[in-house]
């Protein structure tokens, strides 16, 4: 199992996700730099949670759509 992700990562993902819909890929990496231009983000590993939930919600509702 997953571990569980607090509020403030899921608030600013949904909010992310909300704003800038087209621009997250499936590829991790790219979404941790875009996570880090438009998130002021005070700690490496929130940056890396934040993208890591993003691109996991990406590939969740790319699956959903097929």
């Amino acid at each position: 199992m997953g571990r569980i992700k607090t509020q403030l990562i899921k608030r600013t993902t949904e909010q992310l996700m909300a704003r800038y819909t087209g621009q997250f890929t499936e590829d991790f990496t790219a979404n941790k730099e875009l996570v880090n231009k438009l998130v002021s983000v005070y700690s490496t590993k929130l940056r890396n949670t934040i993208a890591g939930y993003l691109t996991r919600l990406v590939r969740v509702r790319k699956a959903k759509s097929i």
